[in-house]
């Protein structure tokens, strides 16, 4: 057995999920699934540009996931 790890446990992810909640103070919260990254963005676009400079700044350059998906989880509570 070697120390190095397998080529398939160094496979580069094709995707990264965040779900994204509305903050309380306005913008944005957006928390990785799978991973330990969370990033804020004031607005939509704010957000988009932060998530992709988190998951640049977790992964090697050669490991970052091909896409990142934004799923915006909205919670309301209604009165019966």
């Amino acid at each position: 057995m070697t120390d190095n790890p397998s080529a398939e446990s160094r496979a580069r992810p094709a995707e990264i999920i965040f779900e994204v909640t509305e903050a309380v103070e306005g913008g944005y919260d957006a928390r990785a699934l799978g991973y330990s990254i969370y990033t804020q963005g004031e607005g939509w676009d704010d957000l988009k540009e932060m998530a992709r400079d988190a998951v640049l700044c977790h992964f090697d350059e050669d490991g970052a996931p091909r896409v990142i998906r934004l799923h915006l989880v909205r919670e309301e509570a209604i009165a019966v």
